[in-house]
């Protein structure tokens, strides 16, 4: 019994420390996830530097960290060699988003336009 205690804590400690995102609570952690049936080869969101890769219909990405952003941004996908664009006008009246955990679930239309539904993970 006394060899296998430290089997069972090592595991605990791996269970409760695992998650899908990094805990920066600091920053605004955006992700996107895929509403549609179809893989999205790559996204841009915002002036991200680093594009999200190979998102697969109905998969989540990784979380981007901004400093500044809004429950809805500038985003550019490609998907099935077609390119779609959603560009906001502007951030008139629009309050930046706190520090925490948000995503962007994107759907690209029959009509060839990117809807934007905001999520505010817990």
């Amino acid at each position: 019994m006394k060899n296998i205690l430290p089997f069972i804590f090592t595991v605990m400690l791996l269970l409760v420390g695992c998650t899908d995102r990094d805990d920066d609570t600091e920053a605004v952690n955006i992700r996107v996830k895929n509403n549609n049936d179809f893989t999205y080869e790559t996204v841009q969101v915002g002036d991200s530097e680093k594009p999200l890769t190979d998102i697969a219909a109905g998969k989540y990405s990784e979380y981007i960290p901004f400093e500044t952003a809004y429950r809805y941004a500038y985003v550019r996908i490609v998907a099935s060699g077609e390119t779609y664009v959603l560009q906001p006008i502007d951030f008139v009246g629009e309050t930046p988003l706190n520090p925490g955990f948000y995503t962007y679930e994107l759907k690209i239309g029959e009509d060839g336009l990117i809807a934007l539904e905001f999520k505010q993970e817990l």
